[in-house]
């Protein structure tokens, strides 16, 4: 029998001191998915497995090395947990709890990317639809040709393309985004302007850029349906899948578990200004980014898609749309290094960059030697700006989740603390 059957449908869940030795909870059964997102329990397994102890000394030892004040590792399978482990303190004091609450910014994309799926399915739009079919603004675009940095002036020609869905799914709209992009963070100085408001950084189509995509793709969720994201997603998705503490706000009886962020400067853990966290959920609604999760219900919603968009009884697309979103969707285009054009909020990123395709919502990992020590080629992945990371890989039916929850994007440490997780994760799971 091997470490991955060992651990099969079983989660140990760690909770420890930032400096403090390792502590091995009992064993708990994994919540199996039955209709309405209520529990069932199945057979647990020893607490002092191998494989869970090596990942939970993954996440204690970035603790210690000052990689990261605390961090919430998950390891999922088709059928369950297979490892659930925190280290670290909840905000300074106390053990930081496996079911900690995190901004999960950017991670709310994919959430946003398999509705605009779901509502295709329902033959409520296309994703060959011109974006200006549903909503005003995006008839006749622009495409920068020449910039100047110094005043912000610049040149511009009309679209070579028209917009449609699969750019905005894709990030290849010519939509930027001023954390990492100079030219749309000079353009957004002194003004109001949203990031789709300014002219295309490039034709749509012809180049990979991060962008406010997304955004865009959430103000068509809330056009077509005729309901907030928050309504709609609650309704839809987190409902019946269970994933009882996603939301676009954090109730009061929850926000005891909720890790603030925290700003990483010469090798120190800083407090920073943060956005009120709403108890209630408020409107407006970014599809781009503002849900709380915890890596639980993450690593549900990465299992309905390592399931073909099936969760038990519940299914939330057809296997063919998830096929769709897993494959290139980008043609020769490549994802490319971002920049940081606000050193504060990212570093350069994303890993992958000039091998990597982008599917439907989701980057998508080349053939290349790395791809057989961590993710597998095929694999989807993307993650939050305060270094909250996921990954799923449909070759070896291994999903991932690593919270973390500070800035900038990308920090060395937080980088390191991933890649040192899904190594060991591959090394002792994968088969």
């Amino acid at each position: 029998m091997n470490r991955r059957t060992t651990l099969h449908r079983a989660t140990v869940a760690v909770a420890l001191l930032a400096l403090g030795p390792i502590a091995l909870a009992p064993a708990r059964a994994a919540r199996a998915h039955t209709p309405g997102g209520a529990a069932a329990a199945s057979p647990g397994t020893p607490s002092n497995s191998a494989a869970a102890i090596e990942l939970s000394h993954v996440l204690t030892a970035a603790v210690e090395r000052g990689d990261t004040p605390a961090a919430v590792g998950l390891i999922v399978d088709r059928h369950g947990v297979l490892y659930e482990g925190a280290a670290g303190k909840l905000n300074g004091s106390g053990r930081l709890p496996a079911n900690a609450i995190f901004n999960i910014a950017s991670m709310t994309k994919p959430v946003t990317s398999v509705a605009i799926m779901m509502l295709a399915e329902q033959g409520k739009l296309s994703i060959e639809d011109p974006v200006s079919k549903y909503l005003p603004g995006f008839d006749h675009l622009q495409v920068i040709t020449k910039f100047n940095p110094q005043d912000g002036t610049y040149e511009t020609r009309p679209a070579k393309h028209v917009m449609t869905v699969h750019h905005l799914l894709t990030h290849t709209s010519g939509i930027g985004y001023g954390f990492t992009n100079p030219i749309v963070a000079r353009l957004q100085q002194g003004n109001q302007k949203q990031e789709w408001e300014l002219p295309l950084l490039s034709d749509p189509g012809e180049q990979w850029h991060y962008s406010a995509s997304t955004r865009v793709l959430g103000l068509i969720v809330e056009k077509v349906t005729g309901q907030d994201l928050e309504s709609w997603y609650q309704e839809h998705i987190f409902r019946p899948l269970g994933m009882r503490d996603t939301s676009y706000a954090v109730p009061k009886d929850k926000q005891a578990r909720l890790v603030t962020p925290l700003a990483h400067k010469d090798g120190r853990f800083e407090a920073r200004t943060n956005a009120p966290v709403p108890a209630t959920p408020t409107p407006p609604y970014r599809g781009d980014g503002g849900l709380y999760s915890t890596a639980s219900d993450y690593g549900i919603f990465i299992r309905m898609l390592l399931n073909g968009g099936r969760l038990g009884n519940t299914r939330i697309l057809s296997e063919k749309s998830v096929q769709e979103m897993s494959r290139n969707q980008i043609g020769s285009v490549l994802v490319t290094l971002q920049p940081d054009a606000m050193p504060d909020l990212t570093r350069p990123f994303p890993l992958g960059a000039g091998h990597d395709k982008f599917g439907f919502g989701f980057q998508v990992t080349a053939d290349t030697p790395d791809a057989h020590t961590y993710r597998r080629p095929g694999s989807l992945s993307w993650a939050g700006i305060f270094n909250t990371e996921f990954w799923i890989d449909p070759r070896t039916g291994l999903g991932g989740v690593l919270m973390m929850q500070f800035l900038p994007f990308y920090d060395e440490g937080a980088i390191r603390t991933l890649r040192e997780f899904e190594a060991t994760a591959y090394r002792e799971l994968a088969h």
